[in-house]
């Protein structure tokens, strides 16, 4: 199995990670324009119930996965590998059959009683096969991960994000006429059938290997795994704790926010509109950068836990400079652009300006979210998961506390979750930090952050410049595109006179390997 370095594998992820968000956006645009803000508002209702689900039958076991087999993979042992497989496999297909009957169960109480929107059920049901499959795909994700080899998995999101876009249509106008519950209910089943193609590519390409065949031996196997499943409960069992934070506030997050808006006098069908403009429309734009950090924390885990493994700490602290100062130069630019040009692009995109407050306020703190990913991913490498668990949870207490405080008032409403979501991403970015500097007396240098000043307010007085320059783009979509294409060259420029990119790490890089000496 081929096997990439840091910066190869991170580009292979943010190549994946770039032609997925742009087909997933291209989705949403599709779901927006035939469901409006109202069925996207039910959609998003449901999904964070599923992905509650997910954590818990995953169980955290992704990312011990990654981390153990990296540290067996340093020391050539794949005896140690195949125990690892056939543990998690066990739990998490245990696990995602018991709460996918679960979740069927209770998925009219949680519609009726928890979202505040009978018309969630139907949703709800239509994703519940997507718990088994991806609690399959989760384990050999993580196996590739963990033996640094990010083709597989970047190629299967490519194609469950076309299978996806493929269907969508078809089964949103199918199921429109009965409702725009149903219509919800075709999205999902659209997330389904890409989810179970995209596996299938995954098991066929782990079979293609042959290293490893788990059915060979199995039980015993099984019989002689119990320090190997000490070894990954006790990066899972923190990880799920860190997960299950996340996903019990996005769980939790539409049904207080629905509640909020309820206590301030904003009727049932405005509130659900209001959640989808936030969730459907303003959130995906903030995360979009998130392919590329997302990515980073990927290629980083495996990498640093294989450094641990061999004691090299001055690169772990080499790899963590580089992921934050690439993280930061993937979210800067975004954040310029979400802050200057937020009316066009949502009009551009979903045909509705209604958005654009939030991102105006939000995107300027959710530059700290970009860095966040590969600081989390350092501590779960580093076997520091538990206090990564402690900091989520800390940020999360604080961000429902501002969201009741806020949504609850009539002056700030849903206006409230938004700065609610915004303190909850600072706050754990900053926890992380002093996490690391405890743990291994990381810092970022003063220099660096006088360059992310710098990058960051060159890059937003270009775009006002811009701006000034083009004014049609606000009425003519090439114009905008002409002008954003410009803002991107000037801000390459910028990252090579900063040296956020250096001509040392494009070497490592095969596709530029040749141009730079």
């Amino acid at each position: 199995m081929t096997k990439q370095s840091f910066l190869k594998g991170t580009l292979i992820l943010i190549l994946a990670g770039l032609i997925t968000r742009f087909l997933g956006f291209v989705n949403r645009i599709v779901v927006a324009r035939l469901m409006g803000e109202e069925g996207v508002g039910l959609y998003n209702m449901a999904l964070p119930t599923l992905f509650l689900i997910y954590t818990l039958s995953q169980f955290g076991l992704p990312i011990a996965i990654s981390k153990r087999v990296a540290e067996a993979e340093a020391n050539n042992n794949t005896r140690q590998i195949k125990k690892i497989l056939i543990i998690s496999l066990i739990i998490t297909g245990t696990l995602s059959i018991i709460f996918t009957i679960g979740m069927i169960i209770s998925a009219p109480l949680i519609a009726e009683h928890f979202l505040t929107d009978k018309r969630t059920l139907y949703p709800l049901l239509a994703i519940t096969p997507m718990v088994p499959i991806s609690a399959i795909a989760s384990v050999v994700r993580g196996y590739f991960q963990g033996r640094q080899n990010m083709k597989p998995q970047s190629i299967a999101q490519v194609i469950e994000q076309i299978v996806r876009i493929s269907c969508v249509a078809f089964f949103v106008k199918l199921l429109l006429p009965y409702g725009i519950e149903f219509a919800a209910c075709g999205a999902m089943i659209s997330v389904i059938i890409g989810e179970f193609i995209s596996l299938l590519f995954m098991l066929r390409m782990f079979r293609s290997y042959k290293r490893i065949t788990v059915h060979k031996q199995f039980f015993s196997y099984l019989i002689s795994s119990k320090d190997t499943l000490k070894s990954l409960l006790s990066i899972a069992l923190p990880s799920t704790g860190s997960r299950l934070v996340g996903s019990v506030s996005n769980f939790l997050e539409p049904i207080l926010v629905s509640q909020s808006l309820a206590i301030a006098g904003v009727q049932t069908v405005i509130a659900t509109k209001q959640y989808g403009a936030l969730t459907g429309y303003a959130i995906p734009l903030l995360f979009f950068p998130t392919f590329i950090t997302h990515s980073l924390a990927v290629a980083l885990l495996p990498n640093i836990s294989e450094a641990e493994a061999k004691q090299q700490y001055r690169l772990i602290h080499y790899r963590l400079h580089q992921a934050i100062r690439i993280s930061f130069a993937s979210g800067a630019i975004a954040t310029v652009i979400l802050t200057v040009f937020a009316e066009p692009i949502l009009q551009y995109m979903y045909g509705t300006t209604s958005a654009s407050s939030f991102l105006i306020m939000m995107a300027p703190f959710f530059i700290l979210l970009y860095i966040q990913f590969p600081l989390n991913a350092t501590l779960q490498a580093l076997d520091y998961a538990k206090p990564a668990m402690w900091n989520n949870i800390i940020s999360t207490v604080v961000k429902f506390f501002v969201l009741i405080v806020l949504t609850t008032n009539p002056h700030f409403g849903i206006m409230g979750a938004a700065i609610a979501m915004s303190v909850g991403q600072v706050l754990g970015t900053l926890l992380h930090m002093t996490t690391l500097h405890k743990i291994i007396n990381f810092r970022i240098p003063t220099l660096d952050t006088i360059k992310m000043i710098l990058l960051l307010g060159l890059s937003w007085l270009a775009s006002l410049m811009l701006k000034a320059w083009l004014p049609a783009f606000a009425s003519n979509m090439w114009v905008f595109l002409f002008l954003l294409t410009v803002l991107f060259m000037i801000y390459i420029l910028l990252l090579f006179v900063l040296r956020f990119i250096t001509k040392e790490e494009l070497r490592q890089l095969p596709l530029f390997n040749r141009f730079v000496r």
